[in-house]
């Protein structure tokens, strides 16, 4: 356990950092097998364990959920004992690489933002379309940037910074990779639970969709906060903080709407009915670059922390 507490923490460090490197060098593709098989492995459960009963459904979410979980923190562990840090700094990387991703996300926001600096609205509608699956076709300019800032911020909460957040939160104690799979695949049971009914797809229960909400919204409470917290220390902390605030009064337990509450105050910019007091700017294209900056910094913030820990870790 002492080798524990001394170089965990750099390890993580190390995987986290390597992961990010890799991901922005050689981004997993769409249809990926790890993501393929994380869906195939959830649908099998639900197929098999969704009968309408809550007992089953709360059994089909552990399983689903928390066994790969387990296994992933226990492979992390036989590394540590029979081969030594640095397999196991290997496996996390791993992890970390299959489970983080800028990159899954970015091309969409890429091109939306691309083909609306052309002065290319039409594209840009259908971009968006594509992306969020809704009908943009009579969205005018400012509410396509609003979309786009919108689901670009949640999607790297909850590709980026909600995985950092569990896998630092575990790390403490040694199963950091077990919290990069535990949210990575909750996030997936929550999206896959709610998904529009179509004829072909096999129905879920409501039981089922009820408890695949209630344990994501409390497994991504603190994690949406940690994101709220860093958008605010990176941007304009006192606004960020504000607009924090008054969504909590009006929405409480809103998680996503805590994220982008913090990111309308931390760039002024009008996000949702409920941001559109007070000096806030209406979304323009501008606004996207400002959203970037504020997520990699958020970024960079996150890593000199960690930098910052793991050094008064090994000189402690």
């Amino acid at each position: 356990m002492a080798g524990l507490s001394r170089y965990d923490c750099p390890m993580s460090f190390l995987s986290i950092l390597l992961a990010l490197l890799l991901e922005q060098a050689r981004p997993l593709a769409q249809g990926n097998p790890v993501h393929l098989g994380v869906r195939s492995w959830v649908r099998w459960v639900v197929r098999n364990l969704d009968t309408g009963k809550s007992q089953h459904g709360w059994l089909a979410w552990w399983v689903a959920v928390v066994a790969p979980s387990v296994v992933a923190g226990a492979v992390h562990w036989l590394l540590v004992w029979f081969l030594g840090w640095i397999a196991a700094a290997v496996w996390s990387t791993a992890i970390l690489y299959a489970t983080l991703g800028f990159r899954q996300f970015s091309h969409h926001f890429t091109e939306i933002r691309d083909a609306l600096l052309s002065g290319d609205e039409e594209l840009a509608r259908q971009k968006l379309a594509h992306w969020m699956r809704v009908d943009g076709s009579t969205l005018p300019r400012s509410e396509i940037v609003r979309h786009v800032i919108e689901h670009s911020v949640l999607s790297a909460h909850r590709h980026v910074f909600g995985v950092l957040a569990w896998y630092s939160l575990l790390a403490a104690f040694g199963l950091g990779p077990a919290g990069a799979v535990f949210y990575r695949v909750g996030e997936y049971f929550s999206r896959y639970a709610n998904r529009p009914n179509r004829p072909s797809s096999t129905p879920l229960s409501d039981s089922l969709k009820s408890i695949a909400n209630m344990a994501w919204h409390a497994m991504d409470w603190v994690p949406a906060r940690v994101t709220a917290l860093g958008f605010a220390f990176v941007g304009s902390f006192e606004d960020a903080v504000d607009s924090w605030r008054q969504h909590e009064a009006k929405f409480p337990g809103d998680n996503d709407g805590v994220v982008l509450a913090a990111t309308a105050g931390a760039v002024n910019v009008k996000l949702g009915p409920q941001d559109g007091a007070g000096t806030a700017q209406t979304p323009q294209p501008v606004h996207l670059r400002a959203v970037v900056g504020l997520v990699w910094r958020t970024v960079v913030m996150w890593m000199v922390f960690l930098a910052l820990l793991s050094l008064a870790r090994l000189l402690g």
